[in-house]
């Protein structure tokens, strides 16, 4: 059925352009046969969720291997849902984990890219020029059922318990005649375009998904909404068009579309365009009890990118974490090139795992950013550290900033090495380890029953201070160093030795490991810390005084 051209010309504004002069504005692209055009098309509802960033690595990863061209769109048609900031957020997550797009929005007012506009509002008038080519052959049609009226059809369908949605004798507007639409206009009555669906309940069809594999779904056959009341197109017509007239080769996307699929090969077989290629990827997921689930933006914070940024895990762990998800190939080829580019990692279609969604495991995420800074130079760690620091620990960035040579002689601590330190694996670990190298963030253990002290007398530690400081000479070799705090545990009754404490535990007070505890709390505020004498060369004979004094003082 196809309405009157008078009804049409009331239906869409009369300023939009011919079908054939838009398909004019995106010519097919000169890339080698074999180069794919992907795209990452997010909605800024949000901030950016991992899975997203997962799909634009992926994304980004096999378009640019295959020497083709990977573009950012912003799907911001659902204006109710939108937030404020999120298309800033979403070009800022993209530069923050490395990922580059050749085309697309570079700032509020700026792209780059000759197939644009790349944000979906922009480009309402396209999406009205390719609804009325439907309109006007019998593709689609305008329907101004109320809000009451579709209630009450679900209803009635509950309670005859079939199937939702608006099709057969439901569908009430599908086969109005032109005196109906007449009036609902004149009256000024809303509306929205729905696609006159040709599918058959319970028809099947094969999808040949580049990831998946072969799909039996069920072909569409619901009049779903193309067009909302706002003349802002659904996801459905916005995705087919904008794929076709940007010429993308490859939609890699979340497998939460795969249902919807059936409605975009409807939509792509109504234009008479070449189907377009799907691989859809499954979702990244998490253990709920005994279940898996997806990641929730709302009860997962490991779900939101932002996540890896507050904790300071850097970039390129998250990234490398990713591939290691992406494909099983990425682990062995890591192990067998050390300090490589991830970028050398040869990410295709047939190695990317088919599975039912991997589970997020911050462990491993951990074990590969501890890796990921160990290769790193420490010019690399300070400025990322100060980058993370200024954002989120002020105090910490203030710190590292305030003495650049006496940070860098830290930095450097156990890393010039042939065994790399593995300790960290984000920086907000660097702050909770290393800041009581600075004296602003250091926290004096002025009571001296403090258990840090590990039970050992306030007596005894004020008499291991007292000697230390009698013979602290900051030019004694390690050997030296630690032959002093031995004879200073031997005036003190303490065994030199574990192995000499155990074998007669009733003679002694304790070993020397409590008088190099005490000493290591006194320093650093510490049980555990990198090597004593290290960290005391690092910090310098006054600093180091004057923290061992805080026992002195503490009995005056």
């Amino acid at each position: 059925m196809v309405l009157s051209s008078e009804l049409i010309n009331r239906l869409f504004p009369s300023d939009l352009d011919s079908k054939e002069t838009i398909e004019a504005r995106y010519p097919d692209r000169r890339l080698p046969a074999d180069a794919e055009v992907m795209r990452f098309a997010p909605s800024p509802t949000g901030s950016m969720h991992i899975g997203g960033l997962f799909a634009a690595l992926l994304s980004e990863r096999l378009a640019k291997r295959s020497g083709g061209v990977f573009f950012l769109r912003i799907e911001d048609t659902d204006k109710v849902r939108e937030v404020l900031g999120a298309v800033q957020g979403i070009i800022d997550s993209m530069r923050d984990f490395g990922i580059e797009f050749d085309e697309g929005p570079l700032s509020p007012g700026e792209e780059v890219g000759d197939y644009g506009p790349y944000i979906q509002s922009e480009r309402k008038h396209t999406y009205l020029t390719f609804a009325r080519n439907l309109v006007e052959r019998g593709w689609a049609y305008p329907c101004f059922a109320t809000v009451e009226e579709l209630d009450r059809t679900a209803e009635i369908q509950r309670a005859e318990k079939i199937r939702p949605g608006y099709y057969g004798r439901y569908a009430i507007w599908r086969d109005r005649p032109d005196t109906d639409i007449q009036a609902a206009l004149d009256a000024g009555r809303p509306f929205v375009l729905r696609l006159r669906s040709r599918g058959v309940h319970g028809q099947r069809f094969v999808l040949r998904d580049l990831l998946k594999g072969a799909r039996e779904l069920l072909a569409n056959d619901l009049d779903r909404v193309i067009v909302k009341s706002d003349k802002l197109p659904t996801y459905h017509l916005a995705h087919v068009v904008d794929d076709h007239l940007m010429r993308t080769t490859l939609i890699l996307r979340g497998d939460e579309w795969l249902t919807s699929t059936p409605l975009h090969v409807e939509l792509t077989e109504a234009f008479g365009w070449e189907p377009l290629r799907y691989a859809h990827v499954s979702p990244i997921q998490k253990l709920d009890g005994s279940s898996r689930r997806k990641l929730s933006k709302r009860s997962d914070p490991e779900a939101n990118v932002a996540y890896y940024r507050e904790q300071g895990i850097p970039a390129a762990a998250v990234v490398e974490y990713l591939l290691h998800v992406a494909s099983a190939n990425f682990e062995p080829w890591r192990k067998a090139n050390p300090g490589a580019d991830s970028r050398e990692f040869k990410l295709t279609l047939e190695t990317i795992t088919a599975s039912s969604g991997a589970l997020l495991d911050l462990a491993k995420l951990a074990d590969i950013s501890r890796e990921v800074i160990s290769m790193m130079p420490e010019p690399d760690i300070l400025a990322a550290v100060l980058a993370w620091a200024s954002v989120h620990r002020p105090a910490f960035a203030a710190a590292l900033s305030g003495d650049p040579a006496y940070t860098h002689h830290v930095l450097m601590i156990d890393r010039d090495t042939p065994k790399r330190r593995k300790d960290f694996a984000k920086w907000s670990d660097l702050e909770e380890q290393w800041s009581f190298f600075f004296d602003t963030l250091f926290e004096a253990p002025t009571d001296l029953t403090d258990e840090r002290y590990q039970r050992v007398p306030a007596s005894d530690i004020v008499e291991t201070a007292k000697r230390f400081l009698d013979t602290y000479d900051p030019a004694d070799d390690k050997d030296t160093w630690f032959a002093k705090i031995r004879a200073i545990t031997k005036k003190l009754g303490y065994a030199e030795s574990t192995k000499e404490y155990k074998a007669s535990p009733g003679v002694f007070r304790g070993s020397v490991v409590e008088v190099s505890n005490v000493l290591r709390v006194l320093v650093t505020g510490r049980t555990r810390s990198p090597d004593l004498y290290t960290v005391m060369t690092v910090m310098g004979p006054a600093r180091v005084r004057q923290r061992v004094g805080i026992a002195l003082q503490a009995v005056h």
